[in-house]
């Protein structure tokens, strides 16, 4: 690979995760040769790259979160963890020999629609190149979140984000402060416990934490779900129906969901004895609302006598000492922020940019907030799709599912723009906007349905904008999504040609 790129490509992808290297795959299946993926990364994964922090894993079983036009009947367990995921993604680039259109090292520092070619113009911090279609993947799990601590900068000791563990630095022994409770505190508090000598847990609000049922897949069971396929599809249909259940009652089905809340609250009941610690861990706002963890091992962790939880997030810190919004102090050498990621307004859309400068984090803050069409395409940003884009995550089920329902979309978004161009004869000169009418018929849409579900009614949601609106999940299952993505209705488009000068 030489070490500047340039020209011009059918279709340019930023990012290299589940979304990016799925629509690769996608693109090449559908006779896109002319193709580059751009990861600012040295290595593909995204998520499954950046987040290597101790116990990390998946809450999704893995024969649903999976591509399924690359089953993997080897997985190891029923939820696979870190390193597993990531060699499966390694194995997809390899079997679809996408490796040669991936460019690592390669960050986009700015993108711009230009409508004299109706095509996008990439700046990377290795060249430029240009571009017909733009797929934007990158995902939701991109930008971590570092509350800003009063007096962060006085702490002497080591200070990290979940994701960007710091493993050149031996915590065994360590008294660690994990600011947080969300999945993935929940997987390093169990992790750590063992070998640090104190473990204080930060909790502004206690998580639901549901039983993982999880265990090994022998080899034997392995070697049926490689010989009888139908086997998998079955397990997987099965995690599939499971998903969807829960996606009806968060968005529908309130009245049973509490009926749910009653069922895991025993999960609570029987792995914490103390009544003192199980006030402390009891949630305060609705099942679903903020992310459910799935956990086996939290429980029986923060019981140990080396494990405090303090139901009080970090308020400052002064030296070495950290002190809750409770008043409390605690000495640290050590501080984990499992404090998740920007949901809400990803930097991606501050580089990506409208014909007349206008990016699309500010179209978003002057257009009635962010919104895109069947949660891929946006008004004013001609042949740019997104992949996982508002209302186009599921809170409940495997986001694969709703990304190869994305790339159905993407696939189609294609045939149509071939359809148009072939009349003249030039393809790449011509793109599709969609109409301000139709973004707004769907957003009103969305409205109306995500305003009944548990992220709008049940707490302070992290997937709320400053309005308190849902922005991020779908408010319906994968079925559903998978039926509103399934065609690119031109209806709800404008056509854009190239404009030309005129012949003198």
């Amino acid at each position: 690979m030489s070490d500047r790129i340039g020209g011009h490509v059918r279709a340019a992808v930023i990012g290299c995760g589940f979304g990016g290297l799925g629509a690769a795959v996608r693109l090449r299946r559908e006779g896109v040769n002319s193709l580059a993926v751009l990861e600012a990364a040295g290595s593909l994964g995204g998520t499954w790259r950046e987040n290597t922090y101790p116990g990390a894993a998946c809450d999704i079983p893995s024969h649903l979160y999976s591509y399924s036009f690359a089953p993997n009947p080897r997985w190891p367990r029923v939820f696979s963890a870190q390193r597993d995921i990531l060699a499966y993604l390694e194995r997809v680039a390899d079997r679809f020999d996408v490796r040669r259109h991936i460019h690592l090292n390669t960050a986009v520092t700015a993108a711009r629609w230009q409508p004299e070619h109706t095509r996008w113009h990439l700046t990377t911090d290795r060249g430029e190149l240009t571009a017909d279609v733009l797929v934007t993947a990158a995902g939701m799990h991109s930008a971590p979140k570092i509350p800003d601590i009063p007096g962060l900068d006085t702490f002497p000791g080591a200070a990290f984000h979940s994701a960007c563990w710091d493993h050149d630095r031996d915590l065994a022994g360590r008294r660690v402060a994990v600011v947080g409770t969300g999945a993935s505190a929940t997987q390093i508090v169990p992790a750590l416990q063992p070998t640090v000598r104190r473990v204080t847990l930060f909790q502004r609000s206690a998580p639901w934490v549901l039983p993982k049922f999880d265990r090994p897949h022998p080899r034997a069971e392995q070697w049926l779900y490689e010989r009888l396929p139908l086997l998998r599809l079955a397990q997987r249909g099965r995690f599939w129906a499971v998903g969807e259940v829960r996606s009806d009652l968060l968005t529908r089905r309130l009245r049973q969901l509490a009926l749910a809340e009653k069922l895991v609250a025993a999960h609570l009941r029987f792995g914490v004895k103390d009544p003192e610690l199980r006030r402390k861990l009891t949630p305060d706002h609705r099942m679903g609302c903020k992310r459910v963890t799935f956990s086996n091992t939290f429980y029986p962790a923060v019981t140990q006598e080396n494990v405090e939880v303090v139901a009080s997030g970090l308020a400052r810190v002064e030296g070495g000492t950290l002190i809750g919004q409770d008043g409390s102090t605690h000495e640290a050498d050590t501080i984990v922020f499992a404090t998740g990621f920007h949901n809400v307004g990803r930097p991606i859309t501050r580089r990506i940019a409208a014909a007349d400068g206008t990016t699309l984090a500010e179209a978003w803050d002057k257009g009635g907030g962010i919104q895109a069409l069947r949660g891929t395409t946006m008004t004013g940003f001609p042949n740019l799709l997104m992949m996982g884009g508002p209302q186009a995550v599921s809170s409940s089920s495997s986001k694969v599912l709703m990304i190869e329902a994305q790339l159905s979309y993407l696939a189609d978004f294609l045939h149509r723009l071939d359809e148009l161009a072939e009349p003249v004869g030039e393809p790449g000169g011509v793109a599709l906007d969609p109409s301000p009418d139709a973004l707004r018929a769907w957003n009103a849409r969305m409205r109306g349905k995500l305003a009944r579900t548990v992220w709008e009614t049940g707490c302070d949601s992290p997937y709320l904008d400053h309005e308190g609106r849902d922005v991020t999940h779908w408010p319906g299952t994968t079925t559903e999504f998978r039926r509103a993505t399934r065609r690119v209705d031109l209806a709800e488009y404008r056509v854009v040609r190239a404009v030309r000068e005129p012949v003198r």
